[in-house]
């Protein structure tokens, strides 16, 4: 099993195979940042805008991801730190004042950090298994086996992998995709280059 292709999305920079691929304004809030690397996907794809900052992170970096790749087969086994946490304080704020109660369904259903996943699923017609983790920090070992075994039992013929986590104005993603084919292995030590 090998690491065939990575995305990083962090300091307003997107990285693919560990290349620098596009760099937005320096200042920029997440939110500028995304949108205009949304654009410069040159998809066109609505529903981007109305998701909340967790599931645009990891769009983005699973479009630039899966540019000419054939998503047939592909399972999610993804982690964070902050599981929703940017958004269920979002929807926290729209409920706790009794004069200004106003629940958003629309935030509300981000509220799970799964969410994500289900928006890749949709977005890229993937059917296959998949899993989002909390944990402190990338849970290397626990990742590598997953996917080994989604491979092996043939649940997956591909396995995209990573971490995604962002809390107000921090993120950091770092998406791979684990497959029959390419030169780096999925090892642990080569797992966590993608995170240097």
């Amino acid at each position: 099993m090998y690491i065939e292709r990575s995305c990083r999305i962090s300091e307003n920079t997107i990285w693919l195979d560990g290349a620098p691929y596009w760099k937005g304004l320096p200042a920029a809030s997440f939110i500028d940042f995304a949108k205009e690397a949304f654009r410069l996907l040159k998809v066109d794809y609505p529903k981007f805008y109305k998701m909340d900052n967790l599931s645009k992170l990891v769009f983005l970096a699973a479009d630039f991801l899966l540019q000419q790749q054939d998503k047939d087969g592909i399972a999610l086994v993804m982690a964070n730190r902050s599981s929703s946490l940017d958004t269920d304080i979002k929807h926290q704020q729209s409920i706790q004042e009794k004069e200004s109660f106003f629940p958003s369904p629309a935030t509300f259903v981000y509220t799970l950090p799964n969410i994500c996943e289900g928006e890749l699923c949709i977005r890229h017609q993937l059917m296959t298994e998949n899993i989002f983790l909390v944990d402190e920090c990338f849970p290397t070992e626990t990742i590598e086996m997953y996917a080994a075994y989604l491979l092996r039992s043939g649940k997956a013929k591909r396995v995209m992998c990573g971490w995604a986590e962002l809390f107000q104005e921090n993120y950091d993603a770092v998406l791979y995709l684990v497959g029959p084919n390419g030169e780096k292995e999925h090892t642990k030590k080569n797992i966590e280059d993608l995170f240097r």
